[in-house]
């Protein structure tokens, strides 16, 4: 591959996205093209009708979709290709252009960062909660008349029409939040003048790796951290010493930002910050204070005037796929919508569900591939079994196979059989998503929720849809 290139995204530069439909890709898209960038892309399911909530918004900007079988070389000559881990170097829009310069995504995002009027940059990185506080904490600023550029891995609901998918948005108030991802160390990539880091799970790497990761980050910003209170304690000595430090909690007393008091219930969420200030939040679970908090820390990191900013933080619209209500089932069961895909996720997820429903939980969950299932599988049955409850269920689907290299190994019905052998709580494999509504139909009671949950497969959320049977 030709990647060690010298990048120019002047405008009519021509860029062509591989997997194009991708929520990093697509927002990254949209980014350029707003810069003034000539932009195709192509993508696996260019025709798969759940992807349309994507496809649809970049159409409807100029940009044209191709099949990902290098039938763009028809058409047209691009100065570059921008790629992410997840393309294979067999690909065919790859083959078919050997001599063009390939610039994987991180290097693009990190390039169109330092054109001109991008703003000074927040990078909001951690295991989990990346998508929810980079688009809360956007929100916030955008409703505060403070208007900040964004992007997201998510579609942030407040963003979304006909000619946006919601997770970039071209701000004039001279701020960029974006996500800075660890999965692929892509983080380092970027030197953001501010940073936030959430959390560190079991997500992609061993703590040990992301502790490592994660302190080299905190290296390369500029000016200010917002850090979680023990991560900060977790960090590399000496890392963050040459930053302005604001640490938030939901437990530890030492901390600038403190959660003092938390009550949810059918009727309300509400979060009290520091023994004085009270906030409504939109989405139940301790993670999600916790989240409020971190928005906090950052809005007085950057000398913003806490009560023209803080009623802003209870307006929040979410994000496409979080614990999102899709309706009711037709015994009553709520039904919701989650992008949850790893341990820390799955459990807060359904855990922060449980504070608004009386009945039991009904989670099933499709892996986002047969690799990912495997790296967490002893952990994310520790937490079953001491988060679930004796008559909640926690079923599995087949993972999710969007092609490439993959060894088929562990099968999720593998995975459901040790869990059963060695747990006490109830699991079940589903092999089919008809299996799972036949299943659904005999035991979901009006008090239960159903909680659909998977990562990269949008039909997901479409068959979320599909289990509605009433209007409420």
């Amino acid at each position: 591959m030709n990647n060690n290139c010298k990048i120019d995204f002047s405008p009519n530069t021509k860029l062509h996205f591989i997997g194009i439909g991708g929520i990093g890709m697509s927002g990254l898209a949209q980014m350029l093209k707003t810069a003034g960038c000539i932009i195709t892309g192509s993508d696996r399911g260019i025709n798969q009708p759940e992807n349309e909530t994507i496809f649809a918004p970049l159409k409807n900007q100029g940009i044209k979709l191709f099949q990902q079988n290098g039938s763009y070389r028809d058409q047209l000559q691009p100065d570059y290709i921008i790629y992410s881990t997840a393309i294979e170097a067999d690909n065919p829009d790859f083959i078919i252009a050997p001599d063009i310069p390939r610039v994987h995504r991180s290097a693009a995002l990190a390039t169109a960062m330092q054109l001109p009027n991008t703003g000074k940059m927040i990078a909001v990185s951690g295991s989990c909660g990346k998508t929810t506080v980079t688009a809360w904490l956007a929100e916030t600023l955008f409703l505060a008349d403070a208007d900040p550029s964004f992007l997201t891995g998510g579609l942030v609901n407040r963003f979304r029409s006909p000619d946006s998918a919601g997770n970039y948005h071209h701000g004039t108030g001279g701020l960029f939040v974006f996500e800075a991802d660890e999965s692929d160390k892509s983080l380092l990539a970027y030197e953001p003048e501010y940073a936030i880091l959430l959390n560190i799970g079991t997500d992609h790497y061993k703590k040990d790796e992301l502790i490592r990761v994660f302190s080299a980050f905190v290296r390369r910003v500029k000016h200010g951290l917002v850090v979680e209170a023990s991560v900060y304690k977790m960090l590399e000595p000496g890392c963050a010493d040459h930053l302005e430090i604001k640490t938030f909690s939901t437990d530890v007393p030492d901390c600038d930002w403190l959660l003092s008091d938390y009550q949810a219930s059918p009727t309300g969420i509400k979060a009290v910050i520091n023994d004085k200030f009270t906030i409504d939040l939109t989405m139940p679970g301790i993670h999600s204070a916790a989240n409020a908090l971190a928005i906090i820390a950052m809005l007085d990191l950057l000398n913003k005037p806490l009560e023209q900013f803080l009623p802003q933080i209870s307006k929040f619209s979410g994000v496409w796929r979080r614990n999102d209500y899709a309706g009711k089932f037709v015994s009553g069961a709520k039904v919701y919508d989650d992008y949850a895909h790893n341990v820390e996720k799955i459990v807060a997820g359904f855990s922060a569900l449980r504070e608004t429903i009386s009945g039991k939980l009904i989670i099933i969950f499709q892996p986002h591939g047969f690799a990912p299932l495997d790296f967490m599988r002893d952990e994310l049955f520790k937490a079953l079994e001491i988060n679930l409850h004796d008559n909640d269920l926690f079923a599995l689907l087949p993972p999710y196979y969007a092609g490439g290299t993959s060894s088929f190994k562990p099968t999720s019905q593998e995975v459901i059989e040790d869990y059963s052998s060695r747990g006490t709580s109830n699991y079940q494999y589903f092999t089919d998503r008809t299996e799972a509504e036949n299943y659904l139909s005999k035991h979901a009671g009006a008090a239960d929720a159903i909680i659909i949950m998977g990562a990269r497969d949008n039909s997901l959320s479409t068959w979320a849809g599909e289990l509605v049977k009433t209007d409420n």
